[in-house]
């Protein structure tokens, strides 16, 4: 097992902890992480950036994921499913620099370890759906900037009179201090 694949192994268990356990302190997860991880650094802020970034874009995720799961709603999918789908997704969209297929093979092996024998299937199949949606938009990385956009406009629509350059929540780097996001500590 390489290291990211630990990496992405511990952002699942703490996605699902969260989504089960919503009060859970943030103190909680760093200490979990830090445990899971035996205290490599760049490992635990790889970790912490992907469970920051699953749970700041989150809405839209589930939105794009309903979108491609034809005859399933996200609160009828197995919540460990649920949470690889989001962690798949977010590494396809939001993550450049790892390839689609690498994280369609990593949500598939995450699928067959911590789910059933038939969700690498049912992952696959939503992944891949989220993938043609992409290239069908035309081009892999289409999802990705219609994505960018909607928070782009989102953000001018907040703030209108702010013409200074800012920098999304996904694109900060993770304070391995806070937790991550929306976890009370």
């Amino acid at each position: 097992m390489t290291r990211r694949t630990r990496g992405r192994e511990i952002a699942l268990q703490v996605l699902y902890q969260t989504e089960q356990n919503p009060g859970l302190a943030r103190t909680q997860i760093k200490r979990f992480i830090e445990r899971r991880l035996r205290g490599e650094e760049k490992l635990c802020e790889f970790a912490t950036a992907l469970i920051a970034g699953v749970q700041t874009n989150q809405a839209r995720i589930d939105e794009l994921i309903s979108e491609v799961a034809e005859n399933w709603r996200l609160d009828r999918m197995a919540a460990i499913d649920r949470n690889i789908l989001r962690l798949g997704a977010f590494e396809m969209l939001y993550c450049p620099d790892v390839p689609t297929k690498v994280a369609i093979n990593e949500s598939l092996e995450l699928a067959k370890r911590y789910s059933t024998a038939q969700s690498s299937r049912f992952v696959n199949g939503i992944l891949d759906r989220l993938q043609a949606a992409a290239a069908a938009a035309g081009s892999p990385s289409a999802l990705t900037s219609a994505v960018q956009k909607d928070r782009a406009e989102a953000d001018s629509e907040a703030s209108p009179s702010s013409t200074a350059s800012q920098v999304s929540p996904e694109q900060k780097p993770p304070n391995p201090e806070s937790g991550p996001a929306g976890t009370d500590s």
